[in-house]
């Protein structure tokens, strides 16, 4: 691929003169090409789900979530992670993100380390990548070296490879069980992917972990039931969670948190179902930890 022929690193039209008008004028330019962004994620949605179906599956089964890139790429993926972990009480090696050149690249600019695509395989290797896991490339351009490597090993190894870029026919995609490429156009700033294409990134990054969290049963209803009570601040978090999803009080929601040993959705079970602890575990393991399964489950019996 000839760099300079990729779509994101066209000139927009739109905004030739934009450092010629004024702020208001500026800004509404910016914001009429962002619009575009949702539109470019809609069209999406079938490979976005079935990156999300696939995904849990190996989710489900112990497989991790691991998210790899370089540069504005590599942050998001870092930034998905690490806020999946407290929002749905997951440990630390369930799901994480690599970037290329380490974790200074977290907040430096490493030259030369995207374009290593011996960095990338070894970067996988270290943490022991398995055919159970789960690998989210992110590239733009669809062409960086490290990303396009990465998902090539993952392949290799057996691992579902996912790849998210703002291209189409690219080689990140041609390395990729499933390939997500909202295709958001040049951008305002030629060449600044940390805009629109970073925002597509990021909304797709969004629904594809929120999907496979949805799916692997750490939201009922549309609340986030896996929040680990270790602190005042998270029990009463807790406490509201249950009160809500169940429809009663917050001392009611208190009483079955304590019944269930601090563990949210058993307390939700307990209540929705008026049975007992054993019975209320015996569900949900029979529905694989899905609140809502088990509910199902226990109007059936």
């Amino acid at each position: 691929m000839n760099f300079e022929d990729l779509l994101t690193e066209q000139r927009n039209r739109h905004s030739t003169h934009i450092d010629q008008v004024d702020t208001a004028d500026m800004v509404e330019i910016i914001n009429r090409e962002d619009q575009r962004v949702g539109r470019s994620v809609q069209k999406q949605l079938p490979q976005i789900a079935d990156a999300i179906n696939l995904a849990t599956t190996r989710f489900d089964a112990g497989g991790r979530l691991i998210y790899i890139g370089a540069g504005t790429s590599g942050r998001l993926g870092v930034l998905d992670a690490t806020e999946l972990r407290p929002t749905y009480g997951l440990e630390e090696s369930q799901t994480f993100g690599i970037i290329a050149g380490g974790p200074d690249a977290m907040f430096h600019t490493l030259e030369g380390v995207e374009d290593s695509t011996e960095a990338a395989e070894n970067d996988l290797k270290k943490v022991t990548l398995n055919k159970k896991d789960i690998v989210i490339g992110i590239a733009a351009s669809g062409a960086t070296p490290y990303t396009v490597a990465a998902l090539h090993y993952a392949k290799q190894v057996g691992a579902l490879a996912i790849a998210v870029a703002c291209v189409t026919d690219s080689p990140l995609e041609h390395n990729a069980d499933v390939a997500i490429c909202p295709i958001v156009g040049p951008e305002v700033i030629t060449g600044a992917t940390l805009m629109k294409a970073g925002t597509s990134q990021k909304m797709v990054l969004n629904m594809v972990s929120s999907g496979i969290m949805i799916r692997s049963g750490k939201v009922y209803q549309n609340l986030m039931i896996n929040v680990v009570p270790t602190n005042a601040k998270t029990k009463r978090r807790a406490k509201r969670i249950i009160a809500a999803a169940t429809q009663t009080s917050t001392l009611a929601a208190e009483r079955a948190l304590d019944r269930a040993d601090n563990n949210v959705p058993l307390a939700i079970l307990l209540i929705e179902t008026k049975g007992t602890i054993a019975e209320a575990k015996a569900l949900l393991k029979q529905a694989g930890g899905r609140v809502s399964d088990a509910v199902k489950l226990s109007l059936k019996s």
